[in-house]
This record gives C-alpha cells, sequence and structure tokens, in this order.
C-alpha cells in the first residue's frame, strides 16, 4: 500500500525532469498568481469559517442544554452527505441574477438595491464552508464529550468568567482533536475540483485539468500538480504543528452533565443550530427535489446506466479496499506496530492526495508502463501495439484504492482494536492456524466495521469527481460524471436528479458514522 501510494507521488515529482517552457511561460505571465491567490483565498476562509462553525456548535451540543439539542446533535453532521459540486450549483442556481431570491429581492426593494454577489471568492468559500464544517464538528463534539464540565466548573470556582474557561481551559483541551478536523476540511478544499469549477474559480485542481485536456499536456499537468502536492504537504505539517507535543489526559464522567440555557441563550442557540442546518442541508436538499420532479421524465435506461455504473464502481473499490484494509490491520495485530509504523502513515496518505494529482501521477505511470515495458512486448508477440493500461478500469480503481485507503482501514483497525489478543490465543491453543484464526474468530467479530468501511468507502467512491472525470474509461460515465456535464451547461435542473440519487445514497453511510462518534 505504502508503495501504491509513493508511485504516483514519485512520478509527480520526476515530471521536473522535463522542461515545458513554453506552458510554463504562458502559466506564469497569465494565470500563475491568479492561481496561488485564489488557493490562499480558499484555504484562509475555509479554515477559518470551519473553525469558527465547528467548534461553536460541537460546544453546544456536547455541553450545553437547549430545546432541540437531541436532533440537532445528529441533523448537523449531514451535510457531510452532500458533495461540494452539488451544493455549489444549487447556491448558484438559486442566488444568481435570474434566480428566484435575487428576483424577489428586486421586486420588494427595488433593481438597485444591493445584493451579494454568490460569484465571488466569498461565495465559494461559504459553498465549502457550509459542507465541510462537520469534520471539525464531529472531531470537536467528540473532544468536548470526553472532558465534562468538572475542569470547566473548577475554573470558574476559582475565579475565570465562563468564556475565559472555554478559552483556557476547554479549548487547549480540544485542541489536537480540532486540529485533526480542520486539516481534513484543509485538505478536501485542495482537492475540490467539483465546486470551484462550476463557480469558474480558478485553483490548481482546474488547471490541471485545463492543462490535460486544454493544452494536451501531461507534463505540465504533473508539474502543476506538483505544487498542489507542496500545498498538501505544508497542512499536513500544520496540522502537525497545530497538535504540538502536549499531552491531554482526561478522566471519564461519572455522568453527562450539561449547562442548562435558558431564556435568550437558549432562543439563540437552537435559532444558530436551526439555521446552520437549514442552509446546509434543508434548503439544498429541498431545491433538487424540486428540480428533480421537473426532471423526472429523464428516468431512462442511459441514466439507470450511469447508477449503475456508478454503483459498481464503489462496490468494486469496496470490496478491494476492505479485503487490502483488513489484511494490513490484521498483519499489524500479528507483527506488532513498532514493526510498520512508518509504512501505515505512507499507505494512509494517500487520503491527503487530492484525485487530481493522483489521475495525474497514475495516469503518467501507466502510460509510461504501456510504452515502455507492455508494447515491446505485443511487437514480439506480432500484435499492434495500443493503451492497455492506460484508459483502463484498473487505472481507475487503483485512483480509488491510493486515495480511499485510510477511509477503510479507520473503521476495521478501530474494530480489530476492540477484539481482544485472548481470543486468537485460545484458538492457536486449540490448534487453529492463522487463517482460521482470521476466518472463525476475527472475521465474525470485525462484521460491523468490515460493513461500515465499505459503505464509506462506496459513498466516498461515487462522489469523487476529479478523478472518476480525468480516468474513467470510454463509455463508464457516472452520476458525478453526468452532474459535471450539467453544470458546466448551466442546466441546474438537470443535474439536480443524479445529485439527489447521491445524496439519497449517502445518507446511510453518514448516519453509521454519527453512530460511531457518539460511542
Amino acid at each position: 500500500m505504502a508503495a501504491l501510494v509513493m508511485l504516483p507521488v514519485t512520478v509527480i515529482l520526476l515530471s521536473w525532469g522535463t522542461a515545458e517552457t513554453a506552458i510554463w511561460q504562458h502559466l506564469i505571465e497569465t494565470q500563475l498568481a491568479r492561481l496561488l491567490g485564489n488557493t490562499l483565498i480558499l484555504v484562509g476562509g475555509v479554515g477559518t469559517w470551519v473553525l469558527i462553525l465547528g467548534v461553536s456548535l460541537g460546544w453546544l451540543t456536547a455541553m450545553c442544554e437547549f430545546p432541540g439539542r437531541r436532533w440537532m446533535d445528529w441533523a448537523l453532521m449531514l451535510p457531510l452527505a452532500v458533495p461540494s459540486y452539488v451544493i455549489a450549483f444549487v447556491a448558484l442556481g438559486l442566488l444568481s441574477y435570474s434566480g428566484p431570491i435575487q428576483t424577489l429581492w428586486r421586486e420588494w426593494f427595488g433593481a438597485d438595491t444591493y445584493f451579494p454577489n454568490i460569484r465571488s471568492p466569498g461565495g465559494v468559500v461559504f459553498v465549502l464552508s457550509t459542507v465541510l464544517y462537520p469534520y471539525v464538528y464531529m472531531l470537536a463534539r467528540g473532544a468536548f464529550l470526553a472532558q465534562g464540565r468538572n475542569l470547566v466548573d473548577a475554573s470558574r470556582l476559582l475565579g475565570r468568567s465562563p468564556w475565559k474557561s472555554f478559552l483556557l481551559v476547554a479549548l487547549p483541551m480540544a485542541r489536537p482533536a480540532i486540529a485533526a478536523g480542520v486539516s481534513l476540511a484543509l485538505m478536501e478544499t485542495l482537492a475540490d475540483f467539483g465546486a470551484v469549477s462550476i463557480f469558474n474559480f480558478d485553483t490548481f485542481t482546474t488547471a490541471i485539468y485545463k492543462s490535460w485536456f486544454g493544452f494536451f499536456n501531461l507534463t505540465a499537468a504533473a508539474q502543476l500538480a506538483s505544487l498542489l502536492l507542496l500545498f498538501v504537504g505544508v497542512a499536513l505539517i500544520a496540522e502537525q504543528r497545530a497538535r504540538g507535543d502536549g499531552r491531554f489526559h482526561q478522566q471519564p464522567r461519572r455522568k453527562k452533565e450539561r449547562f442548562h440555557l435558558q431564556g435568550w441563550k437558549a432562543l439563540f442557540a437552537s435559532a444558530f443550530c436551526f439555521l446552520v442546518i437549514l442552509l446546509a442541508f434543508i434548503v439544498p436538499v429541498g431545491q433538487l427535489l424540486l428540480w428533480a420532479l421537473e426532471t423526472a421524465g429523464e428516468l431512462d435506461s442511459r441514466f439507470w446506466g450511469l447508477v449503475l455504473h456508478t454503483f459498481m464502481l464503489g462496490v468494486m473499490a469496496g470490496l478491494a479496499l476492505v479485503v487490502m484494509a483488513l489484511l494490513v490491520a490484521y498483519g499489524q495485530r500479528l507483527k506488532g506496530r513498532h514493526q510498520a509504523g512508518l509504512l501505515e502513515r505512507l499507505a494512509g496518505m494517500g487520503y491527503a492526495l487530492p484525485g487530481s494529482v493522483l489521475a495525474v501521477g497514475i495516469m503518467t505511470a501507466f502510460a509510461f508502463f504501456d510504452r515502455e515495458l507492455i508494447n515491446p512486448v505485443r511487437e514480439m508477440m506480432g500484435l499492434e501495439p495500443g493503451q492497455v493500461l492506460v484508459g483502463s478500469l484498473a487505472t481507475l480503481l487503483l485512483a480509488y484504492v491510493v486515495r480511499f485507503f485510510s477511509v477503510a482501514y479507520g473503521p476495521i483497525d478501530a474494530s480489530l482494536e476492540r477484539i481482544r489478543p485472548v481470543f486468537q490465543e485460545a484458538a492457536h491453543m486449540l490448534g487453529a492456524s492463522q487463517w482460521e484464526v482470521l476466518k472463525r474468530v476475527y472475521f465474525p467479530l470485525l462484521t460491523p466495521g468490515l460493513l461500515s468501511a465499505l459503505l464509506l468507502v462506496l459513498v466516498d467512491t461515487m462522489k469523487e469527481m476529479p478523478a472518476t472525470l480525468l480516468l474513467r474509461p470510454f463509455g463508464w460515465d457516472t452520476l458525478a460524471v453526468r452532474i459535471y456535464e450539467m453544470t458546466s451547461e448551466g442546466e441546474w435542473q438537470r443535474a439536480a436528479l443524479p445529485s439527489l440519487v447521491l445524496v439519497l445514497i449517502s445518507i446511510p453511510p453518514v448516519i453509521i458514522m454519527i453512530r460511531r462518534s457518539r460511542q
């Protein structure tokens, strides 16, 4: 797994051995400064807003009691089921100049009344923040739940105000979890292609696509991908630094105690949480439903073919990743974690690689294998040279395996940790081999974790746009590709039906994540 992850990274770094002077001169003169500026705007804006939303919502639902907290607690996770590019085109359809909201606004307040421009950097930051804040919310909420209110009460008894107790006691203890959540959100921001392309907001992901399909220059695309890889590396280092070397040991709570909010504070907490759910999930899904009803006549054989391709790719990637993650986790149990710690970290780095970076790296490597290894063998056998690996289903599945290995490994490894080694020792004493122990002892006990891993990979694979768009074989269009084609032409209504299907099949895994975060 570590070798598979390092393959596209190594190929991308080696791409600098070929000079693309004309392409880079054009990029430097026309686009590079804008790409860097837009990327920094996205990272700074999204990082700030997911931090504010995730921490505040996590504190309210974990530590405070107010009307509606029980259902808002899990409803705030639902935006994870909506891909960023779906939120993007729904926001444009509703808030653009010809959309219903601006039209109504002009009728009420006049044609010259100011209305924020959704096609702006602030609009892109708003869209990505509403989709990505659950990463911070989920981890911050878990950290606050583990703390309880005892230390905050002690701080207040020593004379600190509630606000200072939160800033000086609760927040520093939750810092490692918050840093991990912000890091995940930033890596998803850097990897995003669908939302920024819908907004025509140029970043490195859109530049990679244009270099590949516009200039037909895979080397220039690989060199741009290496710059994006540099941003990802900086994000990973920043996340490690944010966690720091400190260790925070927390005592288990004896009982669930929350601060009971009353009066205007309770009303504000309920309104704030509901407003986020309304903007991030209820309004987009409701609008998708209305548009989908208008285009329900498109439920033809071609549409169901897209659904079938999407589901088949997800199942194939899920099954492959579950098997590989199970073998790696079981091997870790047998040999001891200290012997494979570095390799484990390298294997899990694939999730930090944007889909466009993976696509460029894998395509470059496979083009080399086709040209230098496979075609000479085909010529020796009397066959015509051609592309065997490039444009094949194996290329796309490899990208999925590299990118989503850590998604499958997480729940399987967590389930394996809950199985006591004494079961394995008892089975060996009764004469069972290692494979029999895996089949008859571990596999039945790991079934919930295996199913969780399969579902999570299934959904992430079906929502993945850049890798699918760049690497799909001929005739293997998916729902994500269909959404991109429709939104690139501004046909929001026709993109609603495949988007709604993606959202509906993404909700069950999100519910599984909510249940796991509660345990």
